[in-house]
């Protein structure tokens, strides 16, 4: 993810976290750390087939959520822990700041 988090790359990264099943892939990556899981493991745990996972992962992936790296044979996944807090932060950096109301509004 940018520097400046867009409104755009925001929302595609929440939107991939709205699907259940891969908002638990997502927690199952961050819980394993920075060495990740190959996709074996991965597919082990979440307990679905080798295509349903790849969709998953792959719309995790296009939404800058997690990386890919091929070491020899397997495919590490790892969360993007960058791109995580990141979006946090986008989520949060208004935090408190109030609202101003416009006439006519209720807050």
């Amino acid at each position: 993810m940018e520097d400046a988090l867009s409104e755009q790359a925001a929302a595609d990264a929440l939107a991939a976290l709205g699907n259940r099943t891969r908002l638990r892939l997502f927690k199952l990556l961050v819980r394993a750390g920075t060495d990740g899981l190959i996709v074996g493991e991965v597919q082990r745990h979440m307990d679905m087939p080798a295509s349903t996972l790849a969709h998953h992962l792959a719309a995790l992936t296009r939404a800058g959520l997690v990386v890919q790296a091929r070491n020899g044979r397997e495919v590490v996944c790892t969360a993007d822990y960058a791109a995580m807090q990141h979006l946090l932060g986008w989520l949060t950096q208004e935090c408190c700041a109030g609202v101003a109301c416009r006439s006519g509004m209720v807050a």
